[in-house]
């Protein structure tokens, strides 16, 4: 999530004009690089199927934050038939996690419980499309996914600014969460 009065509403506009929603997302990261080293950014981190999409809609809708989906980039370079994105593919389709880099004011850890996600999943499955969305990747994802991220929890734990929300409860209860964490900022 970045602070979108620091990516520029309207300054984004002609070169996200006749892009596709992925398009748009990586020419807003190209287009505005130098503005979004110096926007107050959140990183939303949870399992797969945690419910952290659905936060992240909510957080723009409330606060006008931009949404930069590592997800929806990810699957934009790998569908661009790149050989970046080619690597990426082999990456994602084995379940591996892919490294970020930034540096976050706020880190929510969105956390449900592991059968919480492999629920949420299967049942995204059944209409998605996406080839990770089957039960053997999603238990490899979890499984990475906790590996890979319980160092960087730690690490922004040590920093003071991680705001752990339970994602167990109804949508509209951890956003509160959520919002009261933003709020703080």
């Amino acid at each position: 999530m970045v602070e979108r009065k620091s990516v520029g509403r309207h300054s984004g506009q002609g070169c996200l004009k006749g892009m596709e929603s992925e398009e748009k997302q990586t020419a807003m990261v190209n287009c505005h690089f130098d503005k979004i080293k110096d926007a107050k950014i959140i990183f939303v981190v949870g399992g797969p199927g945690s419910g952290k999409g659905t936060q992240c809609e909510k957080i723009v809708a409330k606060y006008g934050y931009t949404h930069l989906s590592s997800g929806d980039l990810l699957r934009a370079e790998v569908s661009s038939g790149s050989e970046r994105g080619k690597q990426l593919q082999a990456i994602m389709q084995k379940g591996e996690l892919v490294p970020l880099i930034g540096k976050p004011c706020l880190l929510l850890y969105v956390d449900a419980k592991g059968e919480t996600m492999v629920k949420r999943l299967m049942k995204r499955g059944e209409t998605s499309g996406r080839s990770d969305d089957n039960e053997e990747t999603i238990k490899k994802r979890l499984d990475l996914y906790y590996k890979a991220t319980e160092p960087v929890i730690a690490f922004y734990e040590g920093r003071g600014i991680v705001r752990k929300v339970d994602s167990e409860l109804p949508v509209d209860d951890v956003f509160a969460q959520v919002s009261k964490a933003i709020d703080a900022l």
